[in-house]
């Protein structure tokens, strides 16, 4: 197993949208929640089309479906109608052993909070994905390192959640989503829980691994500045995402 990574790119010189293959896309996805009689529609029929490498950011009011959506990107939910489709494969299409599988590979996650188990250490936390594979135990920690080291935790392998500072469990995080090297890594307000210098450096540091894992990046935020940093940026609007100019 290896880990080499790509040549440091610099913000300014990969703003333009990538031209790879669609890694991630969504359908006239609708979502409606019922209670008794009532039924809330959520999603309206939203379309989305993310290629390799891509970085995009969804905007939108509070409530308006925003992590709904990273919900259904992710498979952690199922459409009311529509599809979701990552590496071409149709999530609806697949049992829950499958849907678990494709997260494990194709999609890395990162949240608000970090969600770290709290009895284990950075390391065994961010070797975990790999650890349900049933992959070599000595590789597996030998990446896990390795990405811990480049997120600047390289004193912090044996520490566990508790014994780390904010910014040091969203990195960790950060790094947990991608030692799979997946494909997209679908992000709900990731520096939304950080004060606003180590918001700053977590954001930066995800942007430069965007780059170097060539991992593409959904980002959902209330921040138009971070928002405005991504290749693209889509309003979720009654429903749907509009495109922003």
């Amino acid at each position: 197993m290896t880990n080499t990574l790509t040549p440091h790119i610099s913000e300014s010189s990969a703003k333009a949208r990538p031209s790879g293959d669609v890694v991630l896309e969504c359908r006239q996805l609708i979502k409606d929640f019922r209670e008794g009689d009532n039924v809330l529609h959520v999603l309206r029929g939203a379309d989305l089309e993310i290629r390799a490498g891509e970085r995009v950011a969804i905007i939108g009011e509070s409530g308006s479906g925003k992590t709904t959506l990273l919900q259904l990107l992710g498979g952690l939910d199922l459409p009311t109608s529509g599809s979701v489709l990552v590496n071409g494969r149709d999530i609806a299409a697949m049992n829950g052993t499958e849907r678990g599988e494709l997260r494990n590979r194709a999609l890395g996650f990162v949240y608000q909070f970090h969600h770290l188990l709290p009895e284990f250490s950075a390391l065994e936390n961010v070797a975990m994905p790999l650890l349900l594979r049933r992959d070599s135990v000595s590789e597996i920690r030998a990446v896990a390192t390795e990405l811990l080291v480049r997120v600047g935790l390289a004193e912090r392998l044996t520490h566990r959640p508790g014994e780390l500072s904010g910014g040091e469990r969203q990195r960790a995080a950060v790094a947990r989503a991608l030692i799979t090297r997946p494909s997209v890594v679908l992000a709900d307000e990731p520096t939304g829980n950080l004060d606003h210098a180590t918001g700053e450096r977590v954001f930066n540091l995800m942007l430069e691994l965007n780059r170097e894992y060539q991992s593409s990046l959904v980002i959902v935020t209330h921040d138009l500045k971070l928002a405005a940093r991504m290749d693209r940026v889509l309003t979720l609007i009654d429903g749907r995402l509009v495109e922003n100019a």
